[in-house]
């Protein structure tokens, strides 16, 4: 059985809604999980049931200006704050899991989307600020990593420049991001359910995008890239058809900007789009995630877990439900404490 676990992290003042999916038995590893932009974590739960069954501990948190993190004050929706702050809640969230503190368990952190790149700024570590915390992470992995937008989806260079500008003045000035749903999935049953989940509101602010945009300009010129000396293990995904952000650049990043780390893996999923952990593709995502995390945590017949999933019926079932029924991108999760 899945325990989850809802909570509340403090952090510079504010206080950022979190949960946990636990394994019944002690957890073979702990994964922090960063979520993508106009989106919350309580849309990965099948993919995180299957996780923790396994024996994967997953942590993670709405980030400020999203989810329920900001849902009785739509005037905080996408007030992030800059790169720093951002980074900042991360490295507060993240240092709580950490070998030392937590039974020598291996830590790995994922992100998808705008989470996914800014789990790589956090390891790629340019500035050196964080090296501590980046060697003692197990493994990386990013799912769909915001490293450039899909061609259809780029910005014209005058709405970008005309932003930035207002941006100076008004840092916090909301804007509305216009995300086209048949983009991320290709399932019809995930699509209604982000229309109809009120915690998507899809609102940014000016200083909060300009910084997203500014982390995927150091990724895309290659300014950023993991240090082996640092980065233990990189594994990063995309699917072939993401109509959101770059599968081409995705992969040029990662042939021409990862080859310092000696344990890295690339996985392309044929067909995919944006939300692989709710595509048609979910189960083997799933499975290839908790293969690669038990395989660097030490564990015998990790190739075996997708096997024992499917063997799993309770689990296999419910996921299969979750999916179909929009539960697991749902606005209310099971046994929700707000």
């Amino acid at each position: 059985m899945v325990k989850e676990v809802e909570g509340t992290f403090e952090v510079d003042g504010k206080s950022l809604y979190t949960k946990s999916w636990l394994p019944d038995t002690n957890p073979e590893a702990n994964l922090v999980f960063i979520h993508g932009f106009s989106d919350h974590i309580n849309r990965y739960q099948n993919v995180f049931s299957c996780l923790s069954s396994a024996g994967i501990a997953v942590h993670g948190y709405d980030q400020r200006g999203w989810g329920r993190s900001c849902a009785s004050s739509p005037k905080e929706r996408g007030l992030t704050g800059p790169t720093s702050r951002v980074l900042a809640d991360m490295v507060a969230f993240i240092t709580q899991y950490l070998p030392s503190k937590h039974d020598n368990i291996p830590l790995f952190v994922m992100g998808h989307s705008m989470g996914g790149g800014q789990a790589l700024k956090l390891a790629c570590d340019v500035d050196g600020a964080y090296t501590d915390l980046v060697k003692q992470v197990r493994g990386w992995l990013v799912e769909a990593p915001y490293i450039a937008l899909a061609p259809q989806e780029q910005p014209s260079g005058l709405k970008v420049f005309s932003a930035r500008m207002v941006g100076k003045l008004l840092p916090h000035k909301q804007m509305v991001a216009e995300i086209r749903v048949e983009s991320l999935s290709r399932l019809e049953e995930v699509r209604k359910s982000i229309r109809e989940d009120e915690l998507m509101h899809n609102t940014g602010t000016i200083e909060g995008m300009s910084g997203m945009l500014d982390r995927c300009a150091e990724l895309h010129s290659g300014k950023a890239r993991p240090d082996g000396g640092k980065v233990k293990a990189l594994w990063v995904a995309h699917g072939t058809e993401d109509k959101a952000t770059s599968y081409v650049a995705t992969k040029r990043w990662f042939e021409n900007c990862t080859g310092d780390v000696e344990d890295r893996e690339g996985r392309w999923y044929e067909g995919a789009y944006h939300q692989l952990h709710a595509d048609t593709c979910w189960e083997e995502f799933a499975g290839d995630v908790a293969g690669w995390i038990l395989k660097r945590a030490g564990v015998e017949g990790e190739g075996e877990v997708v096997k024992r999933q499917g063997e799993d019926e309770g689990t296999k079932n419910a996921g299969e439900q979750a999916v179909a029924e929009g539960d697991v991108v749902g606005t209310q999760p099971a046994e929700s404490k707000l």
